[in-house]
Parts: structure tokens; sequence; C-alpha cells
């Protein structure tokens, strides 16, 4: 029994496009192609080899790996074959996982940042602060820093932070820069000290008017924030009359889910 091309395609619910695209890839090739009216003609036994071909590509082998078991004269891959596209599978889950993930934390972020305020001007009195800088190999280094170097030397020398909390981040780089990070760490506390070999006391004047914004979501979303205080200050005439503070209120040393991370922008700026 020799069958058409739309015969085969029917009894085996694959559609012509397909048998024409596996027959242009040498995966299965027609047993009879009509020498005048080029019509293909299909033998039942090629079912199977079919059946062979959609059960390795359910299974999540490629075309190419298919016809590379098909050359080998196989239809059914090797047990170290399944295991090894086992765990491409299990790699593509981690990071469809970690999409998900990222996917509902902006979904989260959005309905936040829809019901905040979204850009507040606000005088940000002076303050004493005690002030850690260095080059941060990467950004992420932050926080660890803070908690294990930073954080103890404060309460080593005695320091009393302020109530409520404020701590800010300046960045002191002139363009952006992935590693290798001049980043100054400062504190709020009530009173000047000595320095320490960690620790710098100094004071910050008061800034009249600050542009401010508040960032919910992972610190990586934080880029576009930036862009709508910049266009905020651009449309209102300010001029920028230092560098931006960056404070982080809640983040991942308090709060597991990173949608909840709060980071306020805060740049000084003055009508002339």
């Amino acid at each position: 029994m020799r069958l058409t091309i739309g015969e085969f395609s029917k009894f085996c619910h694959v559609t012509v496009k397909t048998l024409k695209h596996y027959e242009k890839l040498g995966l299965l090739v027609p047993n009879e192609v009509d020498e005048w009216t080029r019509y293909r003609y299909y033998e039942v036994s090629q079912m199977r080899q079919l059946n062979g071909i959609l059960r390795l590509k359910a299974m999540g082998f490629t075309l190419e790996e298919i016809g590379y078991l098909l050359n080998e004269g196989t239809h059914k891959p090797s047990i170290p074959q399944i295991e090894e596209k086992i765990k491409q599978v299990e790699q593509q889950i981690g990071r469809m996982q970690e999409q998900l993930t990222f996917l509902r934390a902006v979904a989260e972020y959005q309905r936040d940042i829809d019901k905040a305020d979204k850009i507040f001007i606000q005088r940000l009195p002076a303050v004493i602060v005690a002030s850690h800088r260095r080059i941060l190999t990467h950004y992420a280094d932050l926080t660890p820093l803070c908690e294990n170097v930073i954080d103890p030397e404060i309460q080593r020398l005695g320091c009393r932070r302020t109530q409520p909390a404020y701590c800010f981040v300046i960045d002191h780089e002139t363009e952006y820069k992935s590693e290798h990070v001049d980043m100054e760490y400062c504190v709020q506390v009530d009173e000047m000290r000595p320095d320490s070999q960690l620790i710098h006391f100094k004071q910050f004047d008061e800034i009249p008017m600050a542009v401010c914004i508040k960032c919910y979501g992972p610190y990586h979303l934080i880029s576009a924030h930036f862009a709508e205080v910049f266009r905020y200050i651009d449309e209102h005439g300010y001029k920028i009359c230092g560098p931006h503070r960056t404070v982080y209120v809640d983040g991942q040393w308090n709060q597991k889910n990173p949608a909840k991370w709060l980071t306020i922008i805060q740049v000084p700026v003055s009508t002339t």
C-alpha cells in the first residue's frame, strides 16, 4: 500500500508542511516521488518511522539530534543521551523558574508603584554620618560589607544611630561601571567621634531641596526610576547641585520578596 502525502499527513496527524520540512532535512524521505507529477508517496511502514521522530521530538531532542540518531540506525536514544537531556531540561526549568519569579516581582512592583507617591520634593537636613568609602568589586558586595564590617565597627566605636535610621550610599563614579566601583556608605549618627581605620566621621550640610522618588522592586529596575527623576527635573527647570543619594530602606537583609524592597533616590537640586 502506498499513500499520498495528503493521506499520510491525515493518518499521522502531521501537516504536509512538516512532512516536507522533514524531507528537506533528510529525516523522512518519501518512498517514491513520481518523475512527472512530482507527487510524493509513502509506505505504511514509514508511519512507524515518523512516530519515532515525533516521540524523540516530544522528549526534547532537536531535529539535528534526531537526524544524528537516525544516521546511527536507531530511533531511540541511549540511556546517557536521555540523562543528558534530563539535565538540559532541569536547567531550562531552573531558568524558567527564575524568569517566573522575576515576572511575579515585576507585577507586584508595578501594582505597588502605581499606588505609591511617584515623585516628591524634600528638604534634607544637615547630618553627621559615620562614613566608609572603598572600591567595591561588585555592587552586590555592599550588603555583606555593611553587615560584616561597617556595622560592627560602628557598634565597636559606641556610635548611636539616629532614629528613625537614615543610611545612604553615594556613588562617586563619573560613569556606570559594573565592577570596581567607588562607593561611600553613610550612617547618620548622633555626634562626631575620632576616626578609626574603617570609619570617617563627617557632616553633610543641609540640602534645601531634593527631588526624590520611591523605588519598589529589585535593584536592576532602579534605572527606570532614574529616568523618571531626571525627566521631572528637566521638565521643571531644576539644576542638579550635588551627588545623588541612594537610600536603602528595605532590601534583601529584611525582605525575602524582592518586590517589597524599597529604595529612595534623593537628587539635590536648585532653581538657579
